[in-house]
C-alpha cells in the first residue's frame, strides 16, 4: 500500500485546536504537503503566528479565531470556508480539554467544559464538515484525535470526567461510520487515539508523571494524521492507537 498525500494537495482541510501541541503539528504537516489548511483555536495571536511560520511553504494556512464549545463559532468558520475556499475536503478534530474535577465533589461547570469542547464540539464541526462534502460531492476524511483514555480508564486524581469524554468520541467514530454507510458515502473517519503526549496540553492538564512520563511527541500524532490521510480511497483505518514505547498503560 502506497502511502501519499497528492490527493489532498491544493486541497482544504479544517484543523480545530491548531493553535498548539497536535493541532499545530498536524496544520504544519498538511501545510507542507500542499494542503490549504484552515486552522480554528481560540488564541488567534497563536494562529497568527503560524501563519507565519508557514508562508512560505506548498499549501497555505487560513487562521480562524473560533470557540469550538460555541456553536455560533462554529458555523461562522465553516460559512467562512465555503464562502472563500469552497468544499471541505478535510476535518481533523483535535481540540481538547481537561479540567481538573472528579465526579464525587466536582465543578458542574467544569464538567460542561470538558463536554462542550470533546463531543459537542466535535460533533458539530463534523455535522458541518460532512455537509460541506456532501454539498461538493467530496468523497473526504473525518479524522478525530481521540485518546488512549477513550479505550480504558486511567485513573490518576481528578480527571474522572475526561475519558468519559473520549469513550463518547470511540462511540462517535463508530457511529459516522455506520451513518455514512446507511447513506451510501464514502467519506471516511478515523480516531487517532495517543497515549502521553509530550506538549502544552501534559503541562496544563497535570498527567506529566502518568504512564511513568513516557511519552511521544504532538510531531508523532501528526505523522499518524499524514498516514491514515494518504491510505488508497478504498482503504479505512477506523482506529490507530499510538503508544510511547516502554509505557504501562
Amino acid at each position: 500500500m502506497v502511502v501519499s498525500l497528492e490527493r489532498w494537495q491544493g486541497k482544504v482541510a479544517v484543523v480545530t485546536g491548531s493553535s498548539s501541541g497536535i493541532g499545530a503539528a498536524i496544520s504544519e504537516k498538511l501545510v507542507e504537503a500542499g494542503v490549504i489548511v484552515v486552522g480554528l483555536a481560540r488564541r488567534k495571536e497563536r494562529l497568527d503566528e503560524l501563519a507565519v511560520k508557514l508562508k512560505d511553504k506548498a499549501g497555505k494556512f487560513h487562521p480562524i479565531r473560533t470557540d469550538v464549545s460555541k456553536e455560533e463559532d462554529l458555523l461562522r468558520a465553516f460559512e467562512w470556508v465555503e464562502a472563500n475556499l469552497g468544499a471541505v475536503h478535510v476535518l481533523v478534530n483535535s481540540a481538547g480539554l481537561r479540567k481538573p474535577t472528579n465526579l464525587v465533589e466536582g465543578s458542574t461547570e467544569m464538567w460542561r467544559e470538558i463536554i462542550d469542547v470533546n463531543v459537542l464540539g466535535l460533533c458539530v464541526a463534523t455535522r458541518e464538515a460532512v455537509r460541506s462534502m456532501r454539498k461538493h460531492h467530496v468523497d473526504g476524511h473525518v479524522i478525530h484525535v481521540n485518546s488512549l483514555a477513550g479505550h480504558r480508564v486511567l485513573w490518576f486524581a481528578e480527571s474522572s470526567v475526561y475519558p468519559a469524554s473520549k469513550h463518547a468520541v470511540t462511540a462517535l467514530t463508530e457511529t459516522l461510520r455506520q451513518e455514512l454507510n446507511a447513506i451510501g458515502s464514502k467519506i471516511k473517519v478515523t480516531s487517532i487515539s495517543p497515549g502521553l503526549v509530550d506538549n502544552e496540553f501534559r503541562q496544563v492538564s497535570g498527567v506529566a508523571e502518568i504512564d511513568g512520563g513516557a511519552a511521544i511527541q504532538s510531531e508523532d500524532v501528526a505523522h499518524a494524521t499524514v498516514y491514515v490521510l494518504g491510505t488508497p480511497p478504498h482503504v479505512q483505518v477506523h482506529e490507530l492507537i499510538i503508544r510511547p514505547v516502554g509505557g504501562k498503560y
